[in-house]
């Protein structure tokens, strides 16, 4: 098939039902892009504490004389998350809100991950050996 929309088809599209109609996404406004910036910067302070805090979290003993939890099975992993999949999430999930068909949904999909990372780094750090 050839492509064979005009100029004057695309602006046909502008009222459709739907913002994927056309299989163009619409321009964003001033107030999308400040709105783009402030989840960002939210994603980007979550994955700050994730990354810095959630592990102090999972090694956390309140019962421990020293407040440290003793040694872990799976410490390797732990760290592995920490270095790796925390900042990973971060950026992506920032990189694919400016893509054009990214946005608020890209930004909750990223957090929602952020926060099964936190919750995953804990549960393993409750398994000591």
């Amino acid at each position: 098939m050839e492509n064979t929309k005009t100029a004057a088809d695309g602006a046909a599209c502008e009222g459709a039902a739907g913002p994927d109609r056309c299989g163009v996404p619409r321009r964003r406004t001033a107030v999308g892009w400040a709105g783009l910036v402030v989840l960002a910067v939210g994603v980007l302070l979550l994955g700050v504490f994730v990354g810095l805090v959630g592990p102090l979290f999972a090694i956390a003993c309140d019962s421990c004389p020293d407040g440290v939890r003793g040694p872990r099975r799976l410490g390797d992993a732990l760290i592995a998350i920490t270095r790796y999949a925390v900042p990973l999430a971060t950026l992506g999930t920032i990189m694919g809100m400016f893509h054009p068909r990214g946005g608020a949904r890209v930004a909750g999909i990223g957090l929602g991950a952020l926060v099964v990372l936190l919750i995953l780094m804990v549960a393993l750090g409750q398994s000591t050996a």
